[in-house]
C-alpha cells in the first residue's frame, strides 16, 4: 500500500522537490547579500548615527524577492489542504476505486492512514522547509522592523506555518471524506482555512496569554520595547472617564485658548497661542494639571515563541482531531 501510494503521489512529490530547490537557490544567493549589506552598512550607520539612504535601500533591498517571499507561506498552506488534501480520498471515492484496495486484504484504517501519512508529512516537511528559510531571509529586516508580532510577519515566519499546513492538509481531507467530490471539497477546505486563520490571528491570538497592563502619566506614556504588541492605549482621567483621540490639544487660536477635549482647558497656555508655539514642556504640565493616566495593555516580544508554540499546537490539535474524525467516518459510516 506505501508503495502504491507513493507512486501515485511521485509527481507531485518530484515537483515540490524541484521548486523547493530553486526556491533554496534565490534565497541563499540574495539573503547573503542581504545580511552582508546589514552587517556592513545598516549596523555601521546606527552606530556613527548617518543613516541618511542607507535605510532606504537596506528596506527596498531585493525588492522582488521580498514581495515574492512574504505571501509565499501565506498560501502554501492553503495550496496542500487544497490540491493535496481535499482530492486525497475524495477522488477515490469519487471513482469509487477505494474498493479494489479494500477487497485486497486491505482494512480501511490502514488504507486511511497510508495515504494521510505520507502525503500529510510531505506537505509538513515542504512547509517547514520554506518557513525555515523565509524566516532566515527576513531576519535582518525584522530585526530592523521590529514588527514580528504584526498580524501579516507572524504567520510568515518561525513553526506557526507548519501547524498551518497540517491543519489546512486534514481539513482538506475531511471535507473530502464527507462531500465525496473533489472540486466542492477544495472550495470547502479554502473557505475553512481561510476562516480559521482569520478567527486566529483577530479572536484567539491576542487572548492565548493574560496581557501585560501598565498605567503611566500621560505626559510622558508607558516605557515598553518598540517591539512589543500593543493591544491598546487610552488616556482616562483621574476620574476613568475615556478621552478621545488620545488626548491630543485641540487648538482653536482664539480667546478660548488651548485645551484637551474630554479634559477641559490648559491653565497654563495662554489664549490665542498657536500649534507651533506650545511645546511639550506645556503640554505635559497641562496633562499632570488634569492627572491624565495613560492605560496601555501589551504582549512583550518576550513572549514571541511562546505565541508561536501555542498557536502552533492549536493548529495541530485540530489537525490530530480532524484526522481522528476521518478514521471514525471511513471506519463506521462510509459504504
Amino acid at each position: 500500500m506505501i508503495r502504491l501510494t507513493w507512486r501515485q503521489f511521485r509527481g507531485q512529490a518530484i515537483g515540490a522537490t524541484v521548486v523547493l530547490a530553486a526556491l533554496a537557490v534565490v534565497v541563499a544567493s540574495t539573503g547573503v547579500r542581504l545580511l552582508h549589506f546589514y552587517d556592513t552598512n545598516v549596523v555601521t550607520c546606527h552606530a556613527t548615527g548617518d543613516c541618511r539612504g542607507v535605510t532606504t535601500v537596506f528596506l527596498g533591498f531585493d525588492h522582488v524577492v521580498q514581495a515574492a517571499l512574504g505571501p509565499i507561506l501565506l498560501v502554501l498552506p492553503a495550496v496542500a489542504g487544497i490540491f493535496w488534501g481535499a482530492p486525497l480520498v475524495a477522488r477515490e471515492l469519487e471513482t469509487g476505486t477505494y474498493r479494489l484496495a479494500w477487497t485486497q486484504s486491505e482494512t480501511r484504517d490502514h488504507w486511511l492512514a497510508v495515504r494521510l501519512t505520507v502525503t500529510g508529512l510531505t506537505a509538513i516537511t515542504a512547509t517547514g522547509l520554506v518557513s525555515l528559510m523565509v524566516t532566515w531571509w527576513f531576519s535582518p529586516l525584522d530585526h530592523y522592523n521590529l514588527n514580528r508580532f504584526t498580524p501579516a510577519v507572524f504567520g510568515e515566519r518561525g513553526i506557526t506555518p507548519i501547524g498551518y499546513a497540517a491543519f489546512a492538509f486534514v481539513l482538506g481531507v475531511t471535507a473530502g471524506v464527507l462531500i465525496r467530490r473533489t472540486v466542492p471539497a477544495m472550495a470547502v477546505t479554502l473557505v475553512g482555512y481561510t476562516a480559521a486563520r482569520l478567527a486566529a490571528t483577530y479572536w484567539i491570538r491576542p487572548h492565548l496569554f493574560t496581557p501585560v497592563r501598565v498605567v503611566a502619566s500621560a505626559a510622558y506614556g508607558a516605557s515598553i520595547n518598540q517591539a512589543d504588541w500593543v493591544l491598546s492605549s487610552t488616556v482616562v482621567t483621574a476620574a476613568g472617564r475615556v478621552l478621545p483621540h488620545g488626548g491630543e490639544l485641540e487648538f482653536d487660536g482664539t480667546s478660548a485658548g488651548v485645551s484637551i477635549p474630554g479634559a477641559g482647558r490648559c491653565p497654563n497656555i495662554p489664549a490665542g497661542s498657536a500649534n507651533g508655539q506650545v511645546g511639550p514642556g506645556a503640554y505635559n504640565a497641562c496633562i499632570q494639571h488634569f492627572g491624565l493616566r495613560q492605560i496601555t495593555v501589551y504582549q512583550p516580544i518576550s513572549r514571541y515563541w511562546p505565541f508561536q508554540g501555542a498557536e502552533t499546537a492549536i493548529f495541530l490539535a485540530a489537525a490530530l482531531a480532524l484526522a481522528g474524525f476521518c478514521f471514525w467516518w471511513v471506519r463506521h459510516r462510509l459504504a
